[in-house]
């Protein structure tokens, strides 16, 4: 047994989609997550910018002792990967499209025709495509880019009439041409606006990577013999700038239970050390 936190980072808040799923399928397991919500989105920037982000992240989680990363982002995970599995060999690093992408392979049928929504570099690396077609070739994969859903996201206009009328502006005619059966959502955001997607498109089967993934750390922590016995927790949640989507998201998933939240800066130490006093007054126990 072993109960050291699991690490979990993103770009943003949308990485925190999969936290109720882990809190549910593996309750015992602590959870530090880091949010990059100052330089959020990661989607439209080059891939040596998302490598360093990642490193500086990832660095900083191995600092805080965790026995597993898990990169709840799909655009880091499509660029930094292997990366980070290099820099750090003795820390088992799971990124969020693998397990997605055999799901996918399993459940569809050479009939289906499976559409990938996500960030101009999930969609530019063709990652998504690479593993599905590489566990089922048969399969027809489309992908499309859908550059405004992070932003509109990370500003809390979900229940909203923008956002609807930006879901049809981007899937409309991709959905109707490439006659999509089953939508993948390639970005840990979108499952905020799965309620959205499935209210326009009745029809489409939407699956969820960021619920898909908790298998494959189950997986993980028991080959390596680390899954965590009953313990007295505290999850710990940071952000690179801490806004009140953030918070409010994490007060809802983590209502009635132990947590703090704080903000980590890592350009001005000074900041971060003033930002920290006033965050104190948001930790909530149970």
């Amino acid at each position: 047994m072993d109960n050291r936190p699991i690490g979990f980072f993103d770009s943003g808040l949308g990485g925190l989609t999969c936290i109720p799923h882990l809190m549910r399928e593996l309750p015992n397991e602590e959870i530090i997550y880091f949010g990059d919500t100052a330089r959020t989105p990661y989607g439209s920037k080059a891939a040596g910018t998302i490598i360093n982000f990642s490193v500086e992240i990832a660095d900083y989680l191995v600092e805080s002792g965790v026995k597993m990363i898990v990169i709840a982002c799909n655009t880091a995970t499509s660029i930094a990967l292997d990366v980070l599995k290099r820099r750090y060999p003795d820390i088992p690093v799971l990124g969020i499209i693998s397990p997605a992408a055999e799901e996918v392979a399993r459940i569809c049928k050479s009939t289906d025709n499976i559409g990938i929504i996500g960030t101009k570099v999930t969609i530019a690396s063709e990652a998504y495509k690479e593993k599905i077609t590489q566990y089922n070739a048969s399969l027809h994969v489309y992908e499309l880019a859908t550059p405004p859903f992070v932003s509109l996201i990370e500003e809390g206009i979900i229940q909203d009439r923008i956002m609807d009328l930006t879901i049809r502006r981007y899937l409309d005619d991709f959905v109707e041409e490439k006659k999509i059966d089953t939508l993948v959502l390639g970005c840990t955001h979108y499952p905020l606006i799965k309620k959205n997607i499935a209210s326009i498109y009745p029809f489409l089967r939407i699956l969820n990577p960021s619920e898909i993934i908790i298998d494959s750390i189950r997986d993980i922590l028991t080959e390596h013999d680390r899954l965590a016995a009953p313990h007295e927790k505290i999850n710990n949640f940071y952000a690179s700038d801490l806004s009140d989507n953030f918070v409010s998201m994490i007060d809802r998933i983590f209502d009635g239970t132990s947590y703090t939240v704080a903000f980590k800066n890592f350009d001005n130490e000074e900041d971060e050390r003033d930002a920290r006093v006033y965050i104190r007054r948001l930790h909530k126990d149970a």
